[in-house]
């Protein structure tokens, strides 16, 4: 940009100014009519019938958008289920109790106390929620029918490698990493698993296949009750940074310092948690991988980085302040990278990244919210962030449905290729057992972070679609010795936690059911497969099935049904959360705190700490896109 055009832009901005707050007070006078008249339940039930009868995606923007609004206010009256008020032999969820004054201004170990009036509430040991009614939320009689096993070898296996080639492969390690800061189930236990029969020329070595279940409730009390099964998140339901922090004293201990606010890292800056002799180690935990550990290192130095500056600011906080104040600036900035830059990277069509950016900046947009701030109280206008605190009348928590559609595993490859970042050599090939449980310890050391990185930039991941889970992923021997088919597992696990078959759940979220196989896929293959398997009976196809056979819509990694829940539980996770809501403040997070925030995004980040990516990352605007190749 020229002197000159840099002055014109910079002239223009008061007169934006005056612009936007005539705006305001005609939208405020707006907002006020649309919260108390009918006209808002109508809009939204013209958007269903809208969306319905021509579809979002294929609305110009300006109607897409609107129809987007609607879609979700219609399933924040229908898809939120609370499960807390289900017969429980614990202390009940939403019971008040002494909040710490410590935990007024920051996030406790172990998600409670954000919701001062229910600090029990998405605190970690409470129960997943759910998005279709309860009386929809039972496990169904046939759990093995269709053979999940089958379902594996017939419609999930890949014979090509199928690249989503509009993002790179840092999308699969990233949605990891957010998955283990909001969901676990915990370990199941070994004794009473499914017993799948197996095919005569199936090749898996132990007849029957077993699968082991989810563990059980236990603050359900035994016997009927009368309610839907439910289960535990061992993790907190928050958007907290529980994956680097821990959900509980315990590991927060573990991985703290105890000095200047920071975390524990070693001396080539690789996080330090339990001795490798402890089955609890990272490298021991099923789904540990290189992609995962690159993002743990990456924002355990991030959040150090935080503690370097604040510390610069604030010399006399103690190690707690520092802690307290980078963990909620670190787990914002993760909050922000996954709305404005992950999300609209995989689901890449005009509508929808100015919808999920509008989540965190409003419709006012990024260069308004920087040179004004907020101009509205509504979250459509000036976005969530440090709007009203909402649960639209039920306790929060994730859910089994939120679950069920990040079950992403096509997005990895088989194989990978590690190159260096100065000239793009190539230094070593692997496959993903490789890089999985403890052998991902072995190439961490052996491949330096920043070429790790580059590595990942340049590749891609694979297509979220039939035909295309890792094969690696189907016979896959855990760091417990246990061999896995992930394929099977996956279907298995949402019939048996109670997720409705595809055609149910979508009529449930607000979308027409499929008639037929033809109108399920337009891939003529996959079709006849689907009704040899289905045996011809299109409302018993799996969700995740009917989820990677359906057409996306332009730029979607994933598929349209899986978009409706994030359309609901994308925002949800930060209207309840009262750190991104009433407390997004200076007073709590200091101005130097929500500065970084604003001032930072993935790509900064990486450059932050590995800057010999500068030349790869100078043209790309959002650092999940494929990076620019180097060269000697």
């Amino acid at each position: 940009m020229s002197r000159s055009s840099g002055k014109k832009r910079r002239a223009t901005l008061p007169l934006v100014g005056i612009v936007a707050v005539v705006a305001l007070s005609r939208w405020r006078l707006l907002t006020s009519i649309w919260r108390r008249l009918p006209l808002r339940s109508v809009s939204a039930k013209a958007a269903v019938a809208i969306d319905q009868t021509v579809g979002w995606h294929r609305l110009p923007v300006p109607f897409g958008l609107a129809t987007l609004v609607g879609l979700r206010i219609k399933m924040r009256e229908k898809n939120f289920y609370d499960t807390s008020h289900l017969p429980t032999i614990a202390p009940s969820q939403t019971a008040a109790g002494q909040v710490s004054t410590r935990y007024l201004t920051a996030r406790s170990p172990d998600g409670t106390d954000n919701d001062l009036s229910q600090p029990a509430m998405g605190s970690a040991g409470t129960r997943f929620g759910r998005n279709v009614p309860l009386d929809h939320a039972y496990p169904g009689s046939d759990l093995l029918e269709p053979n999940p096993r089958t379902i594996s070898r017939t419609l999930m296996t890949r014979e090509t490698f199928e690249p989503a080639t509009t993002i790179n492969l840092l999308v699969a390690s990233w949605i990891q990493f957010m998955v283990r800061d909001w969901i676990s189930h915990g370990k199941s236990p070994k004794e009473s698993p499914f017993e799948l029969p197996l095919q005569q020329d199936d090749p898996w070595p132990v007849r029957p296949m077993r699968i082991l279940r989810t563990p059980p409730d236990p603050t359900r009390p035994p016997g009927n009750d009368g309610g839907p099964p439910t289960y535990i998140n061992h993790e907190t339901h928050w958007w907290d940074g529980s994956q680097i922090y821990g959900s509980n004293t315990a590991h927060q201990a573990i991985v703290r310092s105890g000095e200047q606010g920071k975390l524990r890292v070693d001396a080539d800056g690789f996080p330090v948690t339990v001795p490798f002799s402890s089955p609890e180690h990272p490298a021991k935990v099923p789904g540990f991988w290189v992609g995962l550990a690159m993002m743990q290192t990456l924002f355990t130095r991030e959040h150090n980085a935080i503690c370097d500056r604040f510390r610069a600011e604030y010399p006399s906080w103690s190690d707690d302040e520092l802690f307290d104040h980078a963990r909620l600036v670190n787990t914002a900035l993760l909050a922000k990278i996954h709305t404005v830059e992950w999300t609209p990277a995989i689901i890449s069509h005009p509508t929808t990244r100015i919808a999920l950016r509008a989540n965190w900046f409003g419709l006012q947009g990024e260069r308004l919210a920087k040179a004004f701030g907020r101009l509205s109280g509504s979250e459509v206008f000036s976005g969530i962030p440090g709007s009203e605190t909402d649960h639209f009348g039920v306790p929060y928590s994730l859910t089994e449905e939120f679950v069920a559609v990040y079950r992403m595993h096509p997005l990895i490859p088989d194989d990978f290729t590690f190159r260096s970042v100065t000239d793009d050599t190539s230094i070593q090939e692997r496959t993903f057992p490789e890089l999985a449980g403890p052998n991902a310890l072995v190439v961490l050391g052996q491949v330096p972070m920043a070429d790790l990185f580059y590595s990942f930039g340049i590749a891609h991941p694979g297509a979220v679609q039939l035909h295309n889970f890792p094969r690696a992923l189907q016979t896959f021997e855990r760091p417990d010795k246990i061999l896995v088919d992930l394929a099977a597992t996956d279907i298995l696990r949402m019939r048996e936690l109670g997720v409705p078959r595809y055609n149910e759940f979508r009529t449930l979220i607000q979308r027409r059911p499929v008639k037929s196989f033809e109108e399920l896929t337009d891939n003529p293959v996959w079709t006849e497969e689907l009704r040899q398997v289905y045996d011809g009976d299109i409302d018993r196809v799996d969700l995740m099935v009917g989820m990677f056979a359906e057409p996306r819509p332009k730029g979607f990694g994933f598929s349209d049904t899986a978009f409706r829940i994030f359309i609901l539980m994308a925002s949800r996770r930060l209207n309840s959360d009262r750190f991104f809501t009433i407390d997004f403040t200076p007073q709590v997070y200091t101005q130097v705190g929500l500065d970084w925030i604003e001032n930072n995004s993935m790509t900064s980040v990486l450059l932050r700490h590995f800057p010999a990516l500068a030349p790869s990352l100078r043209n790309v605007e959002n650092a999940f896109a494929p990076w620019t190749r180097t060269a000697a």
